[in-house]
């Protein structure tokens, strides 16, 4: 590895990191503050909360890596032109455009890595989420109960309880009523004058202890008759009010929690009984017009060129072919079109992972021309750029993806069409390297604005020949 090689690596190294601390922190803050309302308040060990979070690491991580490589390609080489580096080494024989090797060779590293982290790290922490909220969903959230308001409590069916004063401090309440209606044919009713209640140190069971009051109870084969009961003291243990968190392993994976092996293997499947159906589909037409003529084959086989002799049967009604066949139809065509869309979702995800990776390489190609070309942009250059192009991209990801979910363009094209014309833009910049000179001056916003302008005046011209 050349001296300018290392140099060249080397100022990528800092602009890079900061970006990526920078934009994995923000959005890392944000998938906090968004998660924070499923798991706060329900009585969740600590370690669960924290691992549920680090789990929402990993797709942060997913999204920013390749992001983080526009603007540190973009500043980089914008800040070698605008202290006239690249005329330097231009002087002393290099090229500008051999800069791009040291460059291409951080995005394929990178793309290597992000493809890895993509398929291996990426689906498992998915797969190990999507459990700790399955988990976190059988859970019950923690039994709190509000001033005159008849609660319902959870876990406990058809058990009911009101109180007109709660202290949150001493868990004390006043003027509770507990309506009691779990048990068949049995309704029972409590009044108390004052109470106090208690959850257990794993919050699964609440403990009422109530005093001064009094118990009635009706039931349903004693017409006309109650049962009335005074008490002093009266403990109520109401079990299972809120469900320890167990774990959960589930085996089914979703596509976001599949390698690339997982998804070919899921994908191919599913072409296997499209195959299978359209055959089976073929068989059906066959039999179908066999039977509205009366014939059907000896041996049970309907093939068209099949030597097996036919015997005749009684036609069936022509009603009733229609009906059937219909029916088998939409059967099919229901099926076909479930298996079609699982197997196009299981082909964008494999795409997708791999159009990722690859946006390593295809910022370096476009941030490299950009940045050379107008050094006096500075950090708004490289701020305005990268969320254009980034967003540009993420569209056409997002846009692609709803087409092949509705079958309108193959997994491939739905996915690769803006890495292609990112591609294209960025090899037609890459050729004119060597046209521009590498400098500071006369390179910044006022110059961007009249290449943008003299270019649409060059295609307005192209289209509108003189005569």
């Amino acid at each position: 590895m050349t001296i300018l090689t290392r140099y060249i690596i080397r100022s990528h190294l800092g602009p890079f990191l900061f970006t990526f601390s920078l934009l994995t922190g923000l959005l890392f803050v944000n998938a906090v503050a968004q998660r924070l309302d499923d798991l706060a308040g329900k009585g969740l060990p600590k370690e669960v909360i924290f691992e549920a979070l680090i789990l929402s690491l990993p797709h942060t991580i997913a999204l920013t890596l390749p992001m983080a490589v526009l603007p540190a390609v973009l500043y980089t080489f914008s800040e070698l032109a605008a202290n006239s580096e690249i005329v330097a080494m231009s002087g002393g024989g290099v090229r500008p455009r051999k800069l791009f090797m040291p460059a291409m060779f951080v995005g394929v590293v990178l793309t290597g890595i992000t493809f890895f982290f993509n398929d291996r790290v990426l689906p498992e922490a998915n797969h190990r989420l999507k459990n700790i909220h399955v988990a976190i969903r059988h859970k019950s959230p923690t039994f709190q109960l509000r001033e005159r308001v008849v609660n319902v409590i959870e876990g406990k069916g058809g058990l009911y309880l009101r109180a007109d004063a709660i202290d949150p401090v001493s868990s004390e309440l006043t003027g509770v009523v507990i309506y009691d209606m779990s048990r068949q044919g049995i309704r029972r009713t409590t009044y108390a004058d004052r109470g106090r209640m208690r959850m257990n140190d794993s919050f699964t069971d609440l403990q009422l202890r109530l005093y001064d009051g009094r118990v009635y109870e009706v039931r349903n084969n004693e017409f006309g008759a109650f049962q009335r009961t005074a008490f002093d003291q009266q403990v109520y243990m109401l079990r299972g009010v809120s469900d320890v968190f167990e774990d959960t392993d589930l085996d089914h994976r979703s596509d976001r929690e599949m390698s690339v092996a997982m998804l070919w293997d899921s994908a191919s499947y599913r072409t296997v009984l499209l195959d299978s159906i359209r055959a089976e589909s073929r068989r059906g037409t066959l039999d179908a017009v066999q039977r509205a003529l009366g014939h059907v084959p000896a041996g049970g086989d309907p093939g068209m060129f099949s030597k097996t002799p036919l015997r005749l049967e009684p036609r069936l009604p022509p009603d009733d072919i229609t009906r059937m066949v219909r029916v088998d139809a939409d059967t099919r065509v229901s099926r076909s079109e479930m298996l079609r869309s699982q197997a196009n979702r299981y082909g964008v995800e494999i795409h997708k992972k791999l159009v990722i990776a690859s946006a390593c390489m295809i910022f370096v190609l476009i941030g490299m021309p950009v940045g050379v070309r107008f050094p006096r942009g500075g950090i708004s250059m490289v701020i305005v750029v990268s969320a254009v192009v980034i967003s540009i991209y993420q569209y056409g990801l997002s846009t692609g993806e709803d087409w092949a979910d509705r079958n309108l363009a193959t997994p491939f094209w739905s996915m690769w069409s803006p890495s292609l014309v990112c591609i294209v833009i960025g090899m037609f910049l890459a050729t004119r390297i060597g046209r521009w000179t590498a400098s500071a001056r006369d390179s910044g916003w006022r110059e961007l604005w009249l290449e943008l302008r003299n270019g649409v005046r060059r295609l307005g011209a192209r289209r509108d020949p003189a005569p």
